[in-house]
């Protein structure tokens, strides 16, 4: 089922499929395109909800509206009691890893377990102003219309790696003016606010939400896999293997489901447990 949901400063478009307990996929920026064969792989045995995040895709935000971690947030437990069937299991990616932590932290009674898959908290590690500092002349660039001068500055800073002229070729050919609006609208209104973030670790710790820190294994040595440890030191919680990188969730999406069911069976969502 595709719908939309009225929100603060917000119209937010959102998937529903399968039935039984909600599970509930998010990214940012990543829309809800991204995660459709892992929620199909899900909807077997569960209810999976799907969004595209305020301003992304098929979700319209107002003129002068923003997108901050609590705004999608909130945004996510406004989806999960319109669909009536929490508390869910929320896997947040990336971004949407920030957005589930914060969901965990400002809205506990919608969520029984969160798992943020990457989360990207510069302000977790040790080289936090030196990253932040960087991002911001990397976004200035992008918005000054250098996008693959940015874009390389990305890659650099999360540690990815980037073959010679792999940037280049992203941008080879025609782009769809879609694709190119949300990636402008990350740069210039998602990705601050997100890498920017600062958990409260001792809210998360105390309200009752079970939370797990996924990384990548295919992560070693980058970015987000620095700022997930750090995050899953200051839980007092061991960090989980999830198959893939940064993005195994779409590329790996059969052994990613696997790894997701059993997280799912430690929290007794699982109707085969």
């Amino acid at each position: 089922m595709n719908n939309t949901l009225k929100v603060p400063e917000a119209e937010l478009y959102y998937e529903v499929r399968g039935s039984g307990p909600l599970v509930v996929l998010v990214g940012a920026p990543m829309d809800a395109g991204w995660f459709a064969p892992l929620a199909d792989l899900l909807a077997t045995d569960y209810t999976v909800l799907t969004t595209d995040p305020r301003g992304v895709k098929r979700s319209k935000l107002n003129p002068g509206g923003t997108s901050t971690p609590s705004e999608r947030a909130d945004d996510l437990a406004r989806l999960i009691r319109h669909v009536d069937a929490g508390p869910a299991a929320v896997l947040g990616s990336s971004g949407g890893a920030v957005s589930v932590l914060a969901l965990a932290q400002e809205h506990p009674d919608v969520a029984s377990t969160v798992i943020a898959h990457e989360p990207p908290l510069d302000r977790l590690v040790a080289d936090a102003d030196e990253l932040l500092a960087a991002s911001e002349r990397m976004m200035a660039d992008y918005l000054a219309g250098d996008v693959i001068g940015a874009w390389k500055q990305f890659f650099e800073l999360s540690n990815v790696p980037a073959p010679d002229g792999s940037v280049e070729q992203m941008y080879s050919g025609e782009r769809d003016p879609q694709d190119v609006a949300d990636e402008r609208f990350w740069f210039a209104h998602e990705m601050r606010e997100s890498i920017s973030w600062r958990p409260d670790l001792d809210r998360l710790r105390g309200n009752g939400v079970r939370i797990v820190v996924g990384i990548g294994t295919e992560s070693t040595g980058q970015l987000c896999e620095r700022t997930s440890i750090a995050l899953a030191d200051g839980l007092g919680v061991v960090p989980t293997r999830f198959p893939g990188g940064h993005l195994g969730f779409a590329e790996q999406p059969g052994a990613f489901a696997e790894a997701l069911r059993a997280q799912l069976v430690q929290v007794r969502l699982d109707p085969g447990a």
